[in-house]
């Protein structure tokens, strides 16, 4: 039964992935993205397949605690429910136990895992196969909504930023919390501004089925997303429910000027956080700095000796948060510096920082002369304001510059689909032949 499910799965996979990818290939408006196509669902297959043949460390850890999970699955589905839905969860594991809360993303990505080993089999380069195949997809349908709804940008931003910048392909791939957290973000992003920018005239009729099937998948990827990193997601939920609202509202003939845009989004913004706080805890003034200093010093005494940043003065108190912010945003965006460390994978980060700087300045040159681009002005605020809410959140809680590299490849494409959007790097695009749809 189990081998007989297996196959059905993996047939149902193939069945909808290779006419999907048939159709992207055939539908391509122009030969780059046929080639975009191909490199960036070649190289996160190559790096998933490369980094989990033999599973090590924390990819190991939670597949080996996904398999008992999976095995009650078939045993006992009943005490599986019961197990996947308790807000304490205690794994017993060959010699050790394992305690997980109802709001840890990795309990959350173990249960993801359990089921992705019904089609598996356990094997853990096919589950890291399917994460790939998962993050490339996501990544490619917002890729492809933003070229085709905003024809006034580069068209090559979305695939330079989502499929070949390289901390983005190199970590949300394989069997990593990146692959679900960047993959449930960018295609949770796609249908949104799918819906709020697409001309309806080239829409097709809304039927009741596509409206629900619209707003289940919207369900399920917010879902996703915030159960990987809430801390992360719900910056970008705010930023999105705050796009659409202006939306409305301009799409009414209302907050055309852009200072009233910008106005009704903070308005947004601020209504949304001080909701969320009379509605959990977890999101308390009280709890999130605490939170922030108490992932901060946690890491500290494991970095002697190693490159990192510190923030000597650092106290759970709002004030002393927002005063470490800009500081934290900077960390986030140029360390490690080029040279600062000789680990080859911070060596890397590195070089790719000093091109972000380079990226950074142009689009700040852009932003000063007028030529910041024609991306609609609330969704070039939304996504900036959401940029640097995450670049502080991962400066002051991250300290270790390798995790930062990681947890930022959340945080890159978004920044890097930004400073693409200026005239000069647009020139620049259209010279390497990124153009058209």
């Amino acid at each position: 039964m189990k081998v007989v499910l297996a196959i059905l799965l993996n047939a149902a996979l193939l069945a909808g992935l290779l006419p999907w990818l048939r159709r992207q290939w055939r539908e391509a408006p122009a030969p780059w993205w046929r080639a975009a196509l191909v490199a960036g669902l070649g190289v996160r297959v190559a790096v998933g397949l490369l980094r989990n043949w033999d599973l090590q460390l924390d990819a190991k850890f939670m597949s080996d605690l996904s398999q008992p999970i999976t095995a009650q699955l078939w045993a006992h589905p009943g005490q599986a429910w019961q197990t996947l839905t308790q807000a304490v969860t205690l794994i017993h594991f060959k010699y050790y136990t394992a305690v997980f809360q109802g709001l840890s993303n990795t309990w959350f990505f173990i249960k993801a895992l359990a089921f992705l080993n019904l089609a598996s089999g356990g094997i853990g380069w096919l589950n890291g196969l399917y994460l790939s195949l998962f993050a490339f997809v996501s990544s490619w349908q917002l890729v492809r909504v933003l070229a085709r709804v905003f024809p006034n940008t580069p068209a090559g931003a979305g695939a330079v930023a989502f499929l070949l910048w390289p901390s983005v392909w190199f970590w949300a791939t394989g069997l990593s919390k990146e692959s679900l957290l960047v993959g449930s973000g960018a295609w949770l992003t796609a249908l949104v501004l799918e819906r709020l920018y697409e001309d309806s005239a080239v829409r097709p009729p809304a039927t009741w089925r596509s409206q629900a099937g619209w707003w289940v998948a919207v369900g399920v990827l917010a879902f996703v997303h915030f159960k990987m990193r809430y801390f992360f997601a719900a910056p970008l939920l705010a930023v999105l429910v705050g796009i659409a609202l202006v939306r409305s509202l301009q799409v009414r003939g209302l907050a055309r000027p852009r200072w009233a845009q910008a106005v009704a989004l903070v308005t947004v913004l601020a209504s949304g956080l001080w909701l969320a706080q009379q509605v959990s805890v977890a999101f308390s003034v009280n709890k999130f700095t605490n939170q922030v200093v108490r992932v901060y010093t946690s890491d500290l005494p494991n970095l002697v000796g190693r490159p990192h940043f510190e923030y000597p003065d650092l106290r759970p108190t709002l004030e002393s948060v927002l005063s470490y912010a800009p500081l934290a945003v900077a960390n986030t965006l140029t360390r490690p510096f080029l040279g600062e460390a000789r680990e080859l994978r911070l060596a890397a980060a590195g070089a790719e920082n000093l091109l972000l700087l380079v990226l950074i300045i142009t689009a700040a040159v852009g932003a000063v002369r007028g030529r910041a681009g024609h991306l609609p002005f609330i969704l070039g605020l939304g996504l900036l304001i959401f940029c640097i809410v995450l670049a502080a959140l991962m400066g002051l809680t991250t300290p270790n510059l390798g995790s930062l590299h990681r947890y930022r490849s959340d945080l890159m494409p978004y920044l890097v689909l930004l400073l693409l959007q200026n005239d000069y790097a647009a020139t620049v695009l259209r010279r390497l032949g990124l153009r058209g749809k």
